[in-house]
C-alpha cells in the first residue's frame, strides 16, 4: 500500500470530523476520477475532504485553491502533500445578478466561453490565479468554494465562470468534467445553468 494511501486511511480512521459531501456525491466524482485518473484535478475549496480528493487522484495532480491563508497554513500543517494556492474573490453573493447581467451583454466580448483566463477583462474572471495553473489543461474541476451561504460571501459565480472558461478552453483530451456542490443554491444553480450547460 503506498504511503500516502496509507496516511489517508489512517487519517480518516481516527477522525470525528467528516466530509461536507455527502456519500452519492462523493462516490459520484470519485467515479469520474476512477475513469479518468491519474488526472488533473483542480478543486476550488480546501477542507477536510482535501486529502480524500486527492488520494481519489492517486498519482495524479490534484490541486486547491482556497481564499484563506489561515486556513491553508491550518491543513497544510496536518497535510503538507497537498498543493493549494491562494486565490482571491472579488465578487459578493449580493451582486450574483448584476454580474450575470454583465456577463450575458458581454458573451461575445470580455465574456465570452472560449478565452485566456490570464487576460481576461470580465468581472467574473479569475485571473490573479498562480500562472502554473493556467498551463494545466483540467480534466476535472470541482466548485465547492468560496464561501455562498451568507449576503457578504463571495459567492461561487466566479469560481463557476472560470472553471467554465477552463474547461472550454481546453485544446486537447477528452473534455473537463465538471462539479458544483451546493448546486440546489439559487446562485450555484443559476450560474451552473448558464455557464456549464
Amino acid at each position: 500500500l503506498p504511503h500516502d494511501l496509507m496516511t489517508a486511511l489512517v487519517h480518516y480512521a481516527s477522525t470525528d470530523t467528516t466530509p461536507q459531501q455527502t456519500r452519492e456525491e462523493i462516490l459520484m466524482t470519485a467515479k469520474v476520477l476512477a475513469s479518468r485518473g491519474p488526472c488533473n484535478f483542480l478543486v476550488f475549496g480546501l477542507g477536510h475532504d482535501s486529502l480524500l480528493w486527492k488520494m481519489l487522484n492517486y498519482a495524479g495532480r490534484t490541486a486547491f485553491l482556497e481564499e484563506s491563508e489561515d486556513w491553508i497554513r491550518q491543513i497544510s500543517e496536518k497535510h503538507p502533500e497537498l498543493e493549494t494556492h491562494i486565490v482571491e474573490y472579488s465578487t459578493v453573493l449580493t451582486e450574483a445578478d448584476q454580474l450575470l447581467e454583465h456577463a450575458r451583454s458581454n458573451r461575445k466580448g470580455k465574456c465570452t466561453a472560449v478565452q485566456n483566463l490570464l487576460l481576461s477583462e470580465c468581472k467574473l474572471a479569475l485571473n490573479g490565479l498562480a500562472d502554473e495553473l493556467f498551463q494545466v489543461e483540467w480534466d476535472v474541476i470541482m466548485v465547492d468554494a468560496p464561501r455562498g451561504y451568507f449576503p457578504g460571501a463571495p459567492g461561487r459565480m466566479a469560481a463557476i465562470f472560470s472553471a467554465a472558461v477552463m474547461a472550454r478552453s481546453r485544446k486537447t483530451g477528452n473534455g473537463t468534467d465538471v462539479f458544483v456542490h451546493d448546486v440546489e443554491r439559487p446562485v450555484e444553480r443559476s450560474y451552473s445553468e448558464e455557464f456549464l450547460c
